[in-house]
């Protein structure tokens, strides 16, 4: 199968439609740059278009019907989304699978610290990350402080031009002589990425007087600690949190920064947090785009892929089944048997990202069977690493089945492979949803600097991919 790059295959219109859909996708990656980030906007682009609290229908025992749209989440990580369909759920129903966790740093709950005149808070990378690429770049601060009373205060530090920024320090090259020689994996320790969030002390302000009144409590050892007390005197003024708020906290470290145009020709885009918010976002176009549909359109946007799926947020958790139960009860369709047979019935895509093939690492990747960056939407017949291991490994019948509904709606499409069979590999929700014995293959957008702070993609991939994906949630061909 010939892949080659797509760009000059477009004409006029379709360029500007490239471009809008660009320019939407960036705007999502800058306000979102956490899961519950992106799980907001989702509910209220879903509710512009006609879409209701699925929770809020079952607690007024609402019946729905052919037409109606819903939605329904968990701890706002996790969504699914349904645009109920001509022909009954056991029937089976179309499913665009994505996640919206990213690779990041999380804050600890016993964080603040201040040792010889900075003060630091402490993190717990999350997910893969090459632990080096952290160090020394601009950093915000996102997400959400829960208080005893249950206030929660919203956090987002380093977005905006006039907001201060923090930072993961590394040593001169100076002094790094034993540093260069350890692997790569070693020169920067998961410890060692903590960030410098202060470095001046309490008591001094530009009239050489105390910013806040200490307590007396604070009054037995007014001298030390001074940087950490000026940063939490900033926390409580500003956010009304104290030190011991950080216990209920969920605080994530990305890159500050919005998202960029990248290449002469604009070609491309750069920012934090394309996997797999790149596949999640012309995923969610797709569904919106979709009017009448004939098999239940379905919208999965799951949490904790990058770290395995794990918790009630990620996909091994069972509220996607019970939410479909959900979904039937209010349609009047459930039973436990009609129930299995809805999820054994239905076609899914596994909309995640795939490696783009870079010929400054070639020796990495086997060129026939990588995905190329503008050559369109990717399948992958299977995923996993070395034979497999972890894969979902998708049957022919529904390769073909995909190729009809592509071809016949222009699709252009490509096949991938994560890299050299023994070079690593990755997987992706595909395989859990595959457990009901659903048709299920793995279809996503290549990307370029998979997992660092900054990645890479193409503006015509991530076009076909909103283009293929809506063909699929809009096809009544029943599942082989």
């Amino acid at each position: 199968m010939e892949k080659k790059n797509i760009w000059e295959l477009y004409g006029a219109e379709e360029l500007k439609e490239i471009e809008v859909l660009a320019s939407g996708y960036r705007n999502f990656l800058d306000r979102g740059k956490t899961e519950r980030e992106c799980i907001d906007i989702t509910i209220t682009l879903l509710q512009e278009n006609g879409y209701r609290d699925l929770d809020a229908l079952i607690t007024k025992g609402t019946k729905l019907t052919r037409g109606d749209k819903v939605y329904r989440t968990l701890a706002n990580k996790l969504l699914v989304a349904f645009n109920i369909g001509k022909l009954p759920c056991a029937q089976g129903m179309n499913i665009l699978g994505a996640h919206v966790d990213s690779p990041r740093l999380d804050i600890k709950q016993n964080p603040l610290y201040e040792e010889d005149g900075i003060a630091y808070l402490d993190t717990h990378y999350y997910g893969g990350v090459k632990k080096y690429q952290w160090v020394t770049i601009p950093l915000a601060l996102h997400g959400v402080v829960v208080k005893k009373d249950g206030t929660t205060v919203t956090v987002n530090i380093g977005e905006k031009e006039d907001d201060p920024v923090f930072f993961v320090p590394d040593l001169l090259p100076h002094l790094a002589r034993e540093q260069m020689e350890k692997k790569a994996s070693k020169v920067i320790e998961g410890e060692a990425l903590d960030i410098v969030i202060g470095n001046r002390p309490l008591i001094i302000n530009e009239n050489n007087e105390k910013v806040v009144e200490e307590t007396k409590a604070d009054a037995a050892d007014s001298g030390k600690d001074l940087i950490k007390k000026n940063v939490l005197a900033i926390l409580k003024q500003n956010y009304d949190i104290e030190e011991e708020d950080f216990i209920s906290a969920e605080l994530e470290v990305v890159p500050a920064g919005r998202a960029r145009e990248a290449g002469f020709d604009r070609s491309m885009i750069l920012a934090y947090g394309q996997d797999d918010r790149v596949c999640a976002y012309p995923g969610l176009i797709a569904m919106l785009e979709t009017a009448d549909v004939a098999k239940t359109a379905c919208l999965i946007f799951a949490d904790k892929e990058e770290i395995g799926s794990v918790g009630a947020t990620g996909m091994h958790s069972r509220f996607f089944e019970n939410t479909v139960a959900e979904l039937m009860n209010l349609m009047g369709e459930y039973n436990e048997l009609d129930v299995r047979r809805t999820l054994a019935s239905s076609a899914m895509l596994s909309i995640d990202v795939g490696a783009a093939y870079d010929p400054i690492y070639k020796s990495s990747f086997d060129k026939r069977n990588a995905s190329l960056m503008g050559a369109g939407v990717f399948v992958s017949k299977f995923g996993g690493s070395g034979g497999k291991s972890r894969s979902n490994d998708a049957d022919a019948e529904y390769l073909g089945y995909l190729r009809r509904i592509f071809d016949e709606n222009g699709i252009r499409f490509q096949t991938a492979e994560l890299g050299k069979v023994d070079a690593g590999g990755g997987g992706t929700i595909a395989y859990i949803l595959a457990n009901y014995g659903m048709k299920v293959i793995d279809s996503g957008i290549a990307i370029m600097n998979m997992h660092a702070p900054w990645e890479a993609s193409s503006k015509v991939d991530i076009y076909e991919a909103k283009r293929a994906w809506a063909a699929f949630l809009r096809s009544d061909m029943m599942t082989p």
